[in-house]
């Protein structure tokens, strides 16, 4: 699995401060026998009336739009074979004006020579600018990506900026890591346009199949190699929020640590090692 974020960026380091909207850190790692991923982790109880409240509903009728009467909206929809299943759905912007994007959006539109939006975009727009809940089908190629990338920025850029620890605001999840790619690309240009920072993070679901594969077996000890220190930090934080028995040792680390970190495995109290080729020296 590999995704995609944008936040609000401010010009500073985000560092892992302690969340603001019920994020949690992974704590110490148990002593026994590996079980089931997250099987300790503690369901967060939300208190309504404690959450920041924010406006999802940002979309505004283009008058030309709000003209338009039922049977023209109803002969636009048929000719684009757009089908439409649920209560109160706007109605669909024909041109992107109608849109009411910000001038940064549209700009960018204009030099990608767009002519007029697609029909998943046409109908989309306006249902994620209403902050209705939205599943949309359509072919490849036929601009699914801009359906909800161009809502969510007017989104991101209405919400407060974020504060250390936070984010990101807008999180989109693409099975594959070539897709999350090109969600990147496409949205690269319209981020830069509009002072959005964007991320692109990849889930090693293989590594984690592949976990689970050998975390069934007896003699269990797994040693995953990274090429870089930070690589190892970012991996073993992953791997211990997901709830996986991994620690981490590389070349940072105080040689007191590494003893420590090699103990704990060498005796199967922590049998997911995630090293850099440090960590080969004293593993005999």
């Amino acid at each position: 699995m590999s995704s995609y974020s944008s936040d609000r960026d401010r010009g500073r380091d985000r560092g892992f401060g302690a969340p603001r909207f019920g994020g949690s850190r992974a704590g110490p790692l148990s002593g026994k026998k590996f079980g089931n991923p997250g099987e300790k982790l503690v369901k967060k109880k939300w208190n309504l009336d404690e959450l920041p409240k924010f406006e999802k509903n940002f979309y505004q009728e283009h008058p030309d739009l709000a003209r338009r009467t039922a049977q023209e909206v109803e002969t636009y929809r048929r000719s684009k074979e757009i089908t439409v299943r649920g209560h109160n759905c706007p109605k669909p912007v024909l041109n992107f004006y109608e849109a009411n994007f910000p001038a940064n959006v549209m700009d960018v539109i204009a030099r990608q020579n767009f002519t007029e939006p697609t029909a998943i975009q046409a109908q989309g727009w306006p249902v994620a600018l209403s902050g209705l809940d939205m599943v949309g089908v359509a072919q490849t190629g036929s601009g699914k990506t801009l359906s909800y990338l161009l809502p969510a920025i007017v989104h991101i850029n209405h919400q407060p900026f974020l504060e250390r620890g936070d984010g990101p605001i807008c999180l989109v999840l693409a099975p594959t890591r070539e897709l999350a790619q090109q969600v990147q690309q496409v949205a690269a240009e319209y981020c830069r346009a509009c002072r959005l920072k964007s991320t692109f993070c990849l889930i090693l679901s293989r590594l984690i199949r592949l976990m689970e594969e050998i975390m069934s077996e007896k003699e269990n000890k797994t040693i995953v190699f990274v090429e870089t220190k930070r690589r190892c930090d970012e991996l073993t934080r992953k791997m211990r929020r997901d709830g996986w028995p991994a620690m981490g040792i590389h070349g940072d680390k105080s040689q007191q640590e590494r003893d420590w970190v090699l103990n704990e495995f060498k005796h199967g109290k922590a049998p997911i090692l995630i090293a850099t080729d440090v960590a080969s020296r004293g593993l005999g």
